[in-house]
C-alpha cells in the first residue's frame, strides 16, 4: 500500500480573492476548508513517514489553523510580494510540515516535494528555511522570536499605511519565552491591531506536559493585562477559528490572541496519531492506519 496526498476527491484551490471566498456561503467555505484540511493532514502524514522523522505531533495539533489561515481567512498569495500582502509566521518552526502541506494542497508545491522533507539541500527543511523556500516568510525554528518578527513587520506596514495583517502562529511550550512576552509588550503598548496572534495550546512540549514543567494558568488574563484582546476556542473547530479571526480583524484598537485548543496528533474527532507524541516515529503500520481514516473521512462534513 503506498498512499499519496492525492488519495481525496480532488479539491480546486481556493480563489485568491479574498472577497470573493468570505462570501461564499458558509456551508461551502466550511466544506472546502475541511477537505483541505483532512488533505493536508495526509501530506503531512507522507512527508513525515518517508523522511523517518519530523514532529507529527506537533504538525497535526496546527493543521486545523493553518488550514483556516491558508484558504479561508488570510490575503496571502505565493505570486504576491509581502509588502503587499498579508504575512504568516510560524513561530513554532518544528511544525513545517504543516505549513509545506498546506502549500501542496494549495498548488504552490508540487506533489512531488513530498518526499523530499529534511533532505539534504532539500526545499523542505526540518525548519521553515525562507533562503531556500520563498514561500516561507520567515525562517524559524529558535522558539520565542516569531512574535518580535510579527511585531516588526506589523509596525512597518502601519507606518506604510497599508491594511495588511500579520499573522503569527506560536505553540503554548513557546510561551515560556521571555522574549514572547517582550513582544507582547510592545504590541500593547502601541496598540498594534493588524498583529493576530494564535497559540497552538495542545498543552504540552518536547519533555512533557506544560501542567507539569511550566504551567499556564490564567492565560487570558494575561494577555488582557497586556493590553490584548483575546478570544479562547476550540482548535479544531473551523468554524470557530473562522469567526474568531473575523473578530481580531474587526477590532482595531489593540492586537489580537487567539487562544486555539487543541490536541497533539490531532486527525479528527476521537482519532489521535501516535499517541499525541511529539517527534515519535510512524511505523508503516499507524501511517497506513492513519491514512485509511482519513480516506474515510473524505465525504465527511466538517464543523
Amino acid at each position: 500500500m503506498q498512499p499519496s496526498i492525492s488519495y481525496a476527491t480532488p479539491v480546486p484551490p481556493p480563489d485568491d480573492r479574498l472577497s470573493h471566498r468570505r462570501e461564499s456561503p458558509l456551508p461551502t467555505r466550511l466544506a472546502r476548508t475541511g477537505q483541505l484540511a483532512d488533505r493536508s493532514r495526509a501530506a503531512v502524514l507522507e512527508m513525515i513517514y518517508r523522511a523517518g522523522s519530523g514532529h507529527v505531533g506537533s504538525s497535526l495539533s496546527c493543521v486545523d489553523i493553518i488550514s483556516v489561515l491558508r484558504f479561508d481567512q488570510m490575503n496571502w498569495s505565493a505570486s504576491r510580494p509581502r509588502s503587499e500582502s498579508d504575512v504568516f509566521i510560524l513561530s513554532k518552526g518544528h511544525a513545517a510540515p504543516a505549513w509545506y502541506a498546506s502549500l501542496m494542497v494549495g498548488g504552490d508545491l508540487g506533489p512531488e516535494e513530498v518526499g523530499t522533507l529534511r533532505q539534504i539541500d532539500s526545499r523542505l527543511q526540518g525548519h521553515p528555511d525562507r533562503t531556500r523556500l520563498d514561500l516561507v516568510d520567515l525562517s524559524t525554528g529558535a522558539l520565542g522570536q516569531g512574535l518580535s518578527v510579527a511585531v516588526g513587520r506589523a509596525q512597518a506596514k502601519r507606518l506604510r499605511g497599508r491594511g495588511d495583517f500579520v499573522y503569527c502562529l506560536a505553540g503554548d511550550g513557546e510561551l515560556q519565552e521571555g522574549q514572547i512576552w517582550e513582544a507582547v509588550t510592545v504590541a500593547g503598548a502601541r496598540r498594534l491591531a493588524n498583529v493576530v496572534l494564535v497559540v497552538d495550546h495542545n498543552g504540552s512540549q518536547n519533555d512533557g506536559l506544560l501542567s507539569e514543567i511550566m504551567p499556564l494558568a490564567g492565560l487570558a488574563e494575561r494577555f488582557r493585562a497586556f493590553e490584548w484582546h483575546v478570544q479562547d476556542v476550540n482548535g479544531h473547530s473551523h468554524l470557530s477559528l473562522m469567526d474568531a479571526l473575523a473578530n481580531a480583524r474587526d477590532n482595531q484598537a489593540q492586537p489580537s490572541v487567539v487562544i486555539a485548543r487543541t490536541r497533539k496528533g490531532h486527525l479528527g474527532p476521537g482519532r489521535i496519531a501516535l499517541n499525541g507524541s511529539h517527534s515519535a516515529t510512524l511505523t508503516r503500520e499507524e501511517y497506513e492506519s492513519a491514512m485509511r481514516y482519513l480516506e474515510g473521512r473524505r465525504d465527511e462534513s466538517h464543523p
